[in-house]
Order: C-alpha cells, then sequence, then structure tokens
C-alpha cells in the first residue's frame, strides 16, 4: 500500500514551498490576471501539493514497481522508492550480496535521471521495508480538510517565502507578481495628489481616485486598483493610514506637523538603570502609571472603558499615551501611522485622530483639551465604538469648583510648587495633578534642562524639596514625582524610581512616599 505523504501532519507542519510550488502560483496569477490573498494562495498550493502526488503514484503504478527489499528485480526494470520521495530509476546491474550475518540476498545497481547510481538490497526476506502495512487507513483528507487543520502553518510559510521573492509584491495580504502590475504613470499619480488635495489630504482608498484616471479598459478591475495602490505606496507623496484590513491614501504634506517630527516633550530620554532593583511593590507603581515607554508586560484583556492619567507631556502635545490598554482600544494596522476618528461622547463631535506606533502616541485632542481645560492629572477614557475606526472619548465632568491642588511655576528656570485654588470641572487624580497656567515659562525651563544635559538625579534633586515642602511631614510620593519631573523631561517611571533607590539623599517611608534623608523625624 503506497502511504501518501500529504495526509502525514509533519509534511505540512514543516511544510516549506519549493520553486515549483512559487512556479505554479505564478501561473495561477498570470492565469487569473487579479491579486490573490494569502489565503487563496495556501489554498490552492495544498491541493497543487496533493494533486502532484497523486499524478506521481498513477505514474508509479503505470510504469514500475514500488521498492521492497524482499522483492527480486531484473536489469531493465523501473523501480520507484517510497523513502526518496517516490523518485525513479532504472536497475542497471545486480550482483550478489555479500554479508555472512543476513544470508544470501542479492544487490542491485540503480540509475537515477541526474546520472547517479546507487546500490539497494533485494531478495532479503527480512528488513524493516518490507513492513508496509496492508490494512486500509480509512478515507484520505481532502485538500479542503487539510487546510482546516495546516492551514495557518501553510500560510505562514509561504508568507515568508513570498516576502523574501523579488518578483512578488505584497498589499494588505493580497499578492501579485512585480512584472505584471499596470503601469501607473506619473502624470496620473499628479492627478490622484490633485484629488487627495481637493479632499483635504484625504483620507481615501484607492477606488476614490481611480476613477479620475486614464486606466485600461481591458485590466480587471482587481489588478488596477491593485496596481494603483502599489504605485502610491511608492511613491513618497502619499502615505498610507488605513486601520488593518483597509489601504487608505493621504497626502504627507497635508499631514499634522508632530505626527511627522513629534515634540521634543514627548521624546523619552534614554536614561540607563537596572529594572531589578525595583521590587514587586514599585513594579506595581510603575504598571498602574500606564506610561507608554515603561514596556511592562500588556495585561491580558483591556477592560473597557481604559482610562488615562493626563501627564504634562501629552495634555501639552495634546496626545495620548500608545500604552498597551490604550493600543487594544485605538485601531491597528501596519502603518506608521494610522488615521481614524475620535468622537466626543458628550457632544457627539467628530475629530481625526492618529496613531503613531513607532512613537507610541496617539494624537489629535489638543482642541479638545482646551476645551474643556484639563487640567495635568486629569481622568481621560476611552472605548471602542460599534463602527470600525471609531473610538469614544470623554472626560470625567464635575460641577466647577475651585480646588486646592499643587501648582508649577518658573523662578529664574527653576521649577516652584505651592498649592492653590483653581478651577476644575473634571475628576482627577491627587497624586499626579498640577496646575500649570504658564506653559511658556515651562517650555523655557524644559529647553534649559535639555541644553545643560542636566541628568535625571539632577533633575530630581532640584525638584524633591520643592514638592517636600508641599506636605508637613515632608513625604513626597513617587507617582507626584514622576509628574513633575516630566514637566521639563520625559522619563518613564522606572529611572526616577531606580533613582529614588539608589540615591542615598533619600529614604522610603512606605506607601510609596519618600522623604530626604536626615529629615528630623525620620
Amino acid at each position: 500500500m503506497i502511504q501518501r505523504k500529504t495526509q502525514e501532519p509533519s509534511y505540512w507542519e514543516t511544510f516549506q514551498p519549493a520553486p515549483d510550488d512559487l512556479e505554479y502560483l505564478k501561473n495561477l496569477l498570470v492565469e487569473r490576471e487579479m491579486p490573490l490573498s494569502t489565503e487563496e494562495m495556501a489554498r490552492a498550493l495544498v491541493a497543487f501539493r496533493c494533486r502532484k502526488e497523486e499524478e506521481r503514484i498513477a505514474h508509479i503504478l503505470s510504469g514500475g514497481s514500488l521498492y521492497l527489499p524482499k522483492n527480486s528485480y531484473q536489469v531493465g526494470d523501473t523501480v520507484f522508492f517510497p523513502s526518496l520521495d517516490f523518485v525513479g530509476g532504472q536497475v542497471v546491474g545486480i550482483r550478489d550480496g555479500r554479508n555472512p550475518q543476513l544470508g544470501p540476498f542479492r544487490v542491485i545497481q540503480v540509475a537515477f535521471p541526474e546520472g547517479r547510481v546507487r546500490e539497494f538490497a533485494a531478495e532479503l526476506p527480512v528488513h524493516k521495508l518490507n513492513d508496509v502495512p496492508q490494512e486500509d487507513p480509512g478515507p484520505a483528507l481532502s485538500p479542503e480538510e487539510l487546510y482546516a487543520r495546516y492551514g495557518e502553518s501553510v500560510q505562514k510559510a509561504l508568507t515568508a517565502r513570498l516576502e523574501a521573492e523579488p518578483g512578488f509584491v505584497s498589499l494588505v495580504g493580497q499578492w501579485f507578481l512585480k512584472d505584471l502590475l499596470v503601469e501607473i504613470p506619473t502624470g496620473q499619480l499628479n492627478v490622484a495628489e490633485a484629488v487627495l488635495d481637493e479632499a483635504g489630504g484625504g483620507p481615501l482608498p484607492a477606488d476614490a481616485l481611480i476613477g479620475y484616471l486614464d486606466m485600461p479598459k481591458e485590466v480587471n478591475p482587481q489588478l488596477a486598483l491593485f496596481s494603483l495602490n502599489h504605485a502610491l505606496f511608492e511613491d513618497e507623496r502619499f502615505d498610507e493610514v488605513g486601520p488593518a484590513g483597509q489601504i487608505l491614501w493621504y497626502l504627507r504634506r497635508l499631514e499634522p506637523a508632530p505626527i511627522l517630527d513629534p515634540p521634543a516633550r514627548l521624546r523619552p530620554r534614554q536614561v540607563e538603570y537596572d529594572h531589578r532593583l525595583l521590587d514587586e511593590t514599585l513594579l506595581n507603581l510603575e504598571r498602574w502609571l500606564g506610561d507608554e515607554w515603561s514596556d511592562m508586560v500588556a495585561p491580558p484583556k483591556a477592560e473597557e472603558p481604559v482610562r488615562v492619567v493626563l501627564t504634562y507631556p501629552h495634555r501639552r502635545s495634546g496626545t495620548l499615551p500608545l500604552s498597551p490598554a490604550v493600543a487594544r482600544v485605538c485601531p491597528t494596522g501596519r502603518t506608521h501611522r494610522i488615521r481614524f476618528i475620535f468622537r466626543d461622547e458628550e457632544t457627539g463631535e467628530e475629530m481625526p485622530g492618529w496613531v503613531v506606533r513607532e512613537r507610541r502616541f496617539v494624537y489629535g485632542l489638543g482642541e479638545w483639551y482646551e476645551r474643556y481645560d484639563l487640567p495635568v492629572g486629569a481622568y481621560v477614557e476611552i472605548r471602542r465604538a460599534k463602527e470600525p475606526g471609531v473610538v469614544l472619548i470623554r472626560r470625567r465632568p464635575t460641577r466647577p469648583k475651585r480646588e486646592w491642588v499643587r501648582a508649577v511655576s518658573v523662578e529664574d528656570g527653576v521649577l516652584r510648587f505651592e498649592m492653590g485654588r483653581h478651577m476644575i470641572s473634571c475628576e482627577y487624580d491627587d497624586l499626579l495633578v498640577i496646575a500649570v497656567t504658564d506653559p511658556a515659562a515651562l517650555d523655557v525651563a524644559e529647553e534649559r534642562v535639555r541644553r545643560e544635559r542636566r541628568s535625571l538625579a539632577d533633575v530630581v534633586a532640584e525638584i524633591f524639596p520643592e514638592l517636600a515642602k508641599l506636605s508637613p511631614q515632608g513625604t513626597v510620593h513617587a507617582a507626584t514625582l514622576y509628574s513633575a519631573v516630566n514637566l521639563v523631561m520625559r522619563v518613564p517611571p522606572g529611572p526616577i524610581l531606580t533613582t529614588l533607590v539608589t540615591d542615598d539623599r533619600y529614604t522610603f517611608v512606605g506607601d510609596y512616599y519618600w522623604v530626604s534623608r536626615g529629615r528630623p523625624g525620620w
């Protein structure tokens, strides 16, 4: 009985596309004259492998015999070898075998198509290759059933191989041959630019642009769209900003400047520190703060709405941190920048938003923050809307009233803190709230820190006593210090907490509070 390798799990679990597989896929794309998805190509490839195996078996059964060591052969016989992937050869010689332990047997010399001659045992009654199962293993799985079981492995291997093949091009999980794409002249791309310009920069899909272009009538519409998308992707004037599963185009020159060149206050300072110095208590605080640059393990599932506490860099820049929890609410995609819509849950107003993945922030809330006069430390909640590409956002409003909160000012480039009454109309975090009345002065202080290349330890040493004086006990909560340091230096919690742990000037007194070492009473 012939054992079909395609029925074995290991065949598909270790699957790697071969050159004839790629040739088959090329012919398939030429025949259909349209792009195919990775899934469509993987399904076709599974069917191709099964069909090729059946054709080989039919050829074996019609033109030769299967090799078994117990059989006898004559010069001129054609023999196929299951253990060699059913490759066939012709018997060109026979001699006696010499091995006293095996008894009498014969040795056949077999010439293979590439010219190589190998020897095999024959008329040998005892050999493991003689033990061919005679029982019917049951009906073979169809290509569709095989794909249902092993399609994921096939797709993964196929994607890796096609990405390494220069002749194939891919867009959003679809593939075609680069040499057969429809040529899109520069003049046509200029027309596409004008259409996007008229639309305020975008975003628009290719099918909203292609009607303005002079495309050949005989070309398959799907291939025309694919070719246009590829041409736009190759032209630096255009930026692909669609969420996962969509291709949407925007004019790069009309995108908001901060998403192309983020403000310095959003760029984290590189501070060397040893994360292992933080115990589990301090790590829990870092997780709670949810800084996008902490690189903490993401929660298994982000409960919605996701609550964010505004820090100064994001409040001033009109952004949200793209923490793991926020990233699971916002649209995802393969592009660097993804455009979507924010919708205010209170008013229904819609605002364009941008996910900037590589810089870990979400842009588009500057006017919204100003409208509600949100302070540093305010709570903001986001959740997914029912419509794709829309994120609902809300503050947590309260009756406007003057609250006693810490406020920052700048004297001779140095931060000063005091308690004062400030009008607030939303819920906020007591530990992180800071009233900022003169952002321009903070810009000067931030520039001073950057210009003088001040270390984190120096900034902490300057700010810590200012915060300590606001407490009768002289204590400073680590979260408050984090919020204050980020007024002038963008640093995640880890380096700040490590500074407190390793610097002899500070003493931990419990509950995330610290005091200056040597303070009377401690």
